[in-house]
């Protein structure tokens, strides 16, 4: 909306059309007097007329355009996490805080679980009678039994310490193997740590996305194991999907974190998401002390979320295994259950599932998660 010219005006009057042109100060000037004065009294017979049409303007106007007002801009706030950053970045800042999990309400309880006979292979056939599943040593009613390929949110966690020098050509093929198991539904993302972790590549379905990526990657630094796991379960919150994996890949133990094995292993517990390992580790013997309690690390973080640790010392091996993690997770049999005696005290709640296989199998090996932490409200 344009101003009078000159008389400084705000924009209302700005569209009060005068009788008159108005002039700059030069040419109004050599006007005649008597001109100037037959102005003055025409705008003296007008100014009534402007003082009972202006209002009447003013409320017209303001029922016709309703302005209004811009909120205040916020600051923008970036949520650390809620995209991928650039490489040398680490995405979580709360790796320098201690944050407390997060528990969420149990109704019903989904149990992962692998079968394997006395050679490690998967045994896969089984129906919802050859299971039995205890709730604090209380016998459940398993209401869902599924052995179909449910899509699966997967997180890499790949070490890329100075130590993978000699690995990290294998380690990348094993990596990319490991995602090329996984189905059109499935998402992953990959996380590289050394002496810092770093989501090198956030939720994609994209094999390529990831191999283009790993191609870059240089060892070097220590070994943050500790805070690399904390942000793939951090990560995992993002995870659009039920059921959720991880795979860590390492070949030693921990040197440079700032989480502690304590607090990871106590977070491990609370999240539902299954955690794999492939340990690296030198069959000639160790030479640290952090190498040395490498196995039993990945061990305890593993298994009692119902995972496992391979542990191989010839790199070439890496790419068979990795696949072969990713064909178990997709071979899996999911038990749900609602409790009988659900507890609301936030306490931990220990889960036992016991095979009744059928006649003439052998020994079987069942993996499973041990627990879960029950709702407080």
């Amino acid at each position: 909306m344009a101003r009078g010219g000159g008389l400084g005006f705000g924009s209302v009057f700005s569209t009060i059309r005068y009788p008159f042109q108005v002039q700059g100060s030069g040419r109004f000037a050599r006007r005649p007097v008597q001109v100037v004065v037959r102005a003055l009294k025409d705008l003296a017979l007008l100014l009534p007329l402007m003082l009972l049409v202006v209002p009447v303007f003013a409320q017209d106007e303001d029922q016709n355009v309703h302005l209004v007002p811009h909120p205040a801009k916020k600051p923008e706030v970036v949520t650390a996490g809620a995209v991928a950053a650039p490489p040398g970045v680490i995405i979580d800042p709360s790796l320098k805080t201690h944050t407390k999990p997060i528990r969420k309400d149990v109704d019903l309880v989904l149990v992962p679980v692998t079968i394997t006979d006395p050679m490690n292979r998967l045994v896969t056939g089984l129906e919802k009678e050859n299971f039995q599943l205890t709730d604090n040593g209380q016998p459940q009613e398993i209401r869902h039994f599924s052995s179909e390929d449910a899509p699966i949110s997967l997180g890499v966690i790949f070490d890329i310490s100075g130590s993978m020098s000699d690995k990290i050509d294998k380690s990348r093929e094993a990596v990319v193997e490991f995602f090329r198991t996984a189905n059109p539904q499935d998402e992953f993302f990959l996380i590289t740590f050394s002496e810092k972790p770093e989501v090198l590549v956030d939720f994609t379905s994209s094999v390529e996305d990831i191999q283009s990526k790993l191609v870059y990657t240089v060892p070097k630094g220590r070994t943050a194991l500790l805070d690399a796991i904390y942000l793939g379960m951090n990560r995992m919150r993002k995870a659009h999907y039920e059921r959720k994996a991880l795979l860590i890949i390492s070949d030693g133990g921990d040197n440079h974190s700032r989480y502690t094995e304590g607090e990871i292993k106590s977070m491990v517990r609370e999240a539902d998401v299954q955690i794999y390992g492939i340990g690296l580790f030198d069959v000639n013997g160790f030479k640290t002390a952090e190498e040395r309690e490498g196995p039993a690390l990945l061990s305890d973080v593993t298994e009692v979320t119902g995972g496992r640790t391979f542990t191989i010392g010839n790199p070439n091996e890496l790419a068979d295994v990795a696949t072969k993690i990713g064909i178990e997770l997709r071979n899996q049999y999911v038990l749900g259950y609602r409790p009988t005696s659900p507890g609301r005290d936030g306490k931990w709640r220990k889960i036992k599932v016991k095979l009744n296989p059928p006649k003439g199998l052998p020994p079987l090996h069942v993996y499973a998660k041990t627990g879960y932490y029950a709702p407080t409200e």
